[in-house]
């Protein structure tokens, strides 16, 4: 029973540390990446539809991104749905071909982007921290219920705590290295 709670804990941790990796990957930095435009949607046909489902995307050097849509009529929605995402990206197309230049950041930016990564931060620290107070709310129970022993809750909360330690440390590291991301030129 035990044993069900801490894995079940640490799935969640997980869990919760790859969402925030994949938040801040989103935090767009100097340099161009693909995955800057996923969340990215075109009307296609009437239906939103994700970018990636109607255009192929590659980098053309470390500071832009090419967009070729599958149909030449979707270069248009295309570009204006790039540009309607509130990325600060300013696409432009060559026939059927959409080159998307990412923009250097400002100092200004840079630290807005800071903050935000910080508030990300913090919010993946609280899910940590929901998650241990709900497992050890289950050990409780547990020990209300006499299916477990004071001293093997003890131990239990424990190792829980240390479990909750280990995946903040990694979330410290995750945004160190972001902030450390963002601020190079």
């Amino acid at each position: 029973m035990i044993a069900d709670v801490k894995k079940a804990t640490e799935q969640k941790m997980i869990k919760s540390l790859e969402s925030l990796k994949a938040d801040l990957g989103k935090v767009r930095t100097g340099r161009a990446h693909t995955g800057i435009l996923d969340h990215v949607t075109v009307d296609y046909y009437g239906n939103p539809t994700a970018i990636n489902q109607v255009a192929s995307m590659t980098l053309m050097d470390a500071r832009t991104i090419s967009v070729q849509p599958f149909e030449a009529k979707m270069v248009g929605a295309i570009e204006k749905a790039i540009r309607d995402a509130d990325l600060g990206l300013n696409p432009s197309s060559q026939g059927s071909l959409i080159r998307v230049p990412m923009p250097a950041l400002t100092e200004e930016r840079r630290r807005d982007l800071i903050k935000l990564v910080k508030t990300e931060g913090e919010g993946a620290k609280v899910a940590m921290r929901n998650v241990r107070r709900d497992a050890n709310g289950q050990l409780k129970d547990l020990l209300k219920d006499k299916a477990i022993s004071e001293d093997d809750e003890r131990r239990a909360q424990d190792d829980i705590q240390k479990l909750t330690d280990k995946f903040i440390a990694e979330i410290d590291k995750a945004l160190v290295a972001k902030e450390a991301d963002l601020m190079a030129v």
